[in-house]
């Protein structure tokens, strides 16, 4: 054991060659960090007298320096490989992008652009436009306006339509979702006092006509997210509400949260209601997400009627909410694919991952086994295991999907350790555990997973 007055000085280990030789590579201030986080650590240790003497020996400090230096120069923002079977897996990034999108996303990154510039007139133009005309394509809507994210484009509705007014929800509709978002205190912020009716799980059309006052701004119909209320249950319906507010005179908006532009049904999921028919039946203004079902990059979609939507675009709070060149790309991109939905299911990662059918991903499961076996000793044991998958994003949160799981066991670690190791790689990997078994979902696996997989394999098996 060692005590702290053996601990070398900053400037000392600056001296040595393989730290002047890091020197050299990196920014000082960088090495700096390293050598005296290292310091630290060391020192921690040693006041507990647990320091062996050679941790202390150049090489090994050196070691430890050029491992910390590794840390603080690699991205904090990575890749990572999700075999959670999450699709829309919001911790790790929501929705992949299509390939498609990619070389737009360069050209507008690397070189300037068009963001707020007419080409036709020669003259300053709006960074909507090159979003809007599309969005009003697919959805049938007549305006349309995107914003950073979906809590954004409810503020911005809200504050716009129904500011110094009331909005009618249903309380079973006062949800809370991910970070804490709860529709009621969005409500507060965009200055619309919120007026509650019906229960918990039953809400009927006299509710909603017993509240309106001559106070009454909006009548808000929420998607119920990442939970569901079953049993004895009653809803008005987007049809009925437009009804009771059109009698009225009082605008109807709808916030469809992760939203989707195609019929799930038809790819064998749970029937979600489309943007196109919330507008159908005569809603005023619906908001939904770009990241999530949508398979786009982050941002807050609005569409409805030009009459509630033009107001929005002069509000003050647009130029904070507004969205950047690269999203716009990304969005522009996505969105063209919808024009044929069989080219946006097979495209659209989030789409093409959702509608792949139990005996597909078998198929592809059998000849990912094949391949990651390839480059594996006999300490690793891959097997092919039925599971589900799930939606996520607050989608569908009732649907458990069919799937493939690859059970993954290396010889002298428990799951546990071995599922830690994985995530801590510099290309994590990420999967879950169930009934003492570390599992990896090929429904959320792509095929340039396999040489990741199979490097980490390897190194976890020495």
């Amino acid at each position: 054991m060692t005590s702290l007055k053996n601990l070398p000085k900053v400037d000392k280990i600056l001296e040595w060659n393989g730290v002047r030789l890091m020197l050299a590579m990196h920014p000082r201030p960088v090495v700096l960090k390293a050598v005296r986080s290292v310091l630290d650590a060391l020192r921690a240790v040693a006041l507990k007298d647990e320091l062996p003497a050679d941790a202390l020996a150049e090489a090994a400090v050196v070691a430890r320096v050029e491992a910390e230096l590794a840390a603080l120069s690699a991205p904090h923002l990575r890749r990572v490989v999700n075999g959670a079977g999450v699709v829309v897996h919001t911790n790790l990034g929501r929705s992949p992008l299509p390939e498609e999108v990619r070389q737009a996303l360069d050209d507008v990154a690397f070189g300037y652009s068009n963001l707020e510039f007419d080409l036709e007139k020669g003259e300053r133009g709006s960074r909507y436009s090159h979003v809007e005309g599309i969005l009003c394509e697919l959805t049938g809507a007549e305006a349309a306006l995107v914003v950073n994210n979906n809590a954004a484009a409810v503020l911005l509705a809200l504050s716009s339509l129904a500011a110094g007014k009331e909005a009618i929800v249903s309380r079973g509709e006062l949800v809370e979702i991910g970070g804490s978002f709860r529709i009621p205190d969005v409500m507060r912020q965009s200055g619309v006092a919120l007026r509650e009716v019906g229960t918990t799980n039953r809400t009927h059309p006299r509710d909603y006509r017993g509240a309106i006052t001559p106070e009454t701004g909006l009548l808000l119909k929420v998607h119920c997210s990442n939970f569901a209320v079953v049993g004895f249950t009653a809803e008005v319906s987007m049809t009925e509400m437009v009804v009771i507010g059109r009698e009225s005179s009082i605008p109807v908006m709808a916030d469809a949260g992760s939203g989707n532009l195609i019929d799930l049904s038809q790819i064998g999921l749970a029937y979600e209601p489309t943007v196109q028919d919330y507008l159908k039946a005569g809603v005023d203004v619906v908001t939904f997400s770009g990241d999530k079902l949508l398979g786009g990059p982050q941002a807050g979609l609005i569409v409805g009627s030009r009459k509630c939507i033009e107001p929005m675009k002069k509000h003050p709070l647009l130029r904070a909410l507004r969205i950047d060149k690269l999203t716009l790309a990304a969005l522009e991109g996505t969105l063209r694919l919808y024009r044929d939905e069989r080219a946006a299911l097979r495209s659209i990662p989030t789409l093409r991952m959702l509608a792949a059918s139990e005996e597909e991903i078998t198929n592809r499961g059998r000849r990912f086994l094949r391949r990651l076996r390839a480059g594996l000793s006999e300490a690793v044991s891959l097997e092919l295991v039925k599971g589900t998958s799930q939606v996520g994003g607050g989608a569908l949160p009732l649907q458990n999907i069919p799937t493939r799981l690859i059970s993954v066991r290396v010889a002298g670690l428990t799951p546990q350790e071995l599922e830690g190791r994985l995530r801590q790689r510099e290309i994590p990997v990420i999967g879950r555990i169930q009934k003492d078994l570390f599992l990896l979902d090929l429904r959320t696996l792509f095929d340039r997973d396999i040489p990741v997989l199979t490097e980490a394999f390897r190194e976890v098996a020495k």
